[in-house]
């Protein structure tokens, strides 16, 4: 059931995206074959994440659709801008101290420690290096370590506060 509901959202999603891009209907045949098949792919490789169990299909609540969409439009952008800014700073001054710290988000879904992780990567200055599996710890690597054992707040800013509003 779980990857009938990814390959669902993803096909779904597939058509969104490639609306009104067919001769005299939506979508063109072949449009609606690729989508199925790249739609089933899609579902091999997130059908774990999205939904877990076949009880546990928190990420198909609209709702947590909104919430991703709202931080991929404002808080994250905001922090990338900030932090572009800040790797300039460093590098045209010189200030740079880096290092690998480890940081515990205390997030309980492995589809929020992912979205963490990935909004870490692509921030600049910061780069998700790994994760103990067993206690969700990430290793950050920083191109500013104040401290060895810093919080989630100094690394990351609100990252954590909103993967779990999205993914638990």
């Amino acid at each position: 059931m779980a990857y009938l509901s990814a390959w669902l959202v993803a096909f779904v999603s597939y058509l969104v995206l490639t609306s009104f891009s067919g001769g005299i209907a939506l979508w063109s045949k072949g449009e609606l074959i690729a989508g199925a098949v790249i739609s089933f792919f899609v579902a091999l490789a997130t059908g774990k994440v999205l939904c877990p169990t076949s009880k546990s299909f928190r990420m198909l609540n609209p709702i947590r659709w909104l919430k991703l969409l709202l931080y991929l439009i404002g808080p994250f952008p905001l922090a990338m801008a900030r932090a572009n800014l800040d790797v300039a700073y460093r590098v045209i001054t010189g200030r740079i101290k880096p290092g690998i710290v480890k940081i515990s988000p205390d997030l309980k879904t492995d589809l929020g420690i992912t979205l963490l992780a990935n909004s870490i990567t692509l921030t600049p200055g910061t780069l998700s290096v790994d994760i103990d599996e067993e206690r969700n710890d990430l290793y950050v690597h920083w191109i500013n370590v104040k401290n060895t054992e810093p919080s989630p707040q100094e690394v990351c800013g609100r990252f954590p506060i909103w993967a779990r509003r999205i993914a638990e």
